[in-house]
């Protein structure tokens, strides 16, 4: 059951919207070897608007995953792919539906 999630907002810089589009695309497999996130999203809504929405069970594992690989990659290219810093809001889930 998740009971905390983080909401990511990211805006890219112009002309890194594809380049940041990919390297999103690229972390699946870093948020699949987490075993403590049972819910990973990368989301875009705009042309220069993305997403990463995750839920876990408990704020150690949020905490666990802020320090992970994704949020360090993520921070390495920050200055490089998007126009401000990440706007990293946490969130209590209040319903979830998730497979299995």
């Amino acid at each position: 059951m998740v009971k905390v999630a983080l909401v990511v907002r990211m805006v890219a810089k112009p002309g890194k919207e594809e380049e940041l589009r990919a390297f999103l695309g690229g972390a699946e497999p870093l948020a699949r070897a987490e075993a403590f996130t049972p819910a990973w999203f990368a989301l875009r809504s705009a042309k220069n608007i993305f997403y990463i929405v995750d839920a876990f069970a408990a704020d150690a594992d949020r905490d666990r995953h802020l320090g992970g690989e994704i949020a360090k990659a993520l921070m390495a290219r920050a200055g490089e792919l998007l126009a401000e810093p990440p706007a990293i809001e946490k969130a209590d889930v209040l319903g979830a539906k998730l497979p299995g």
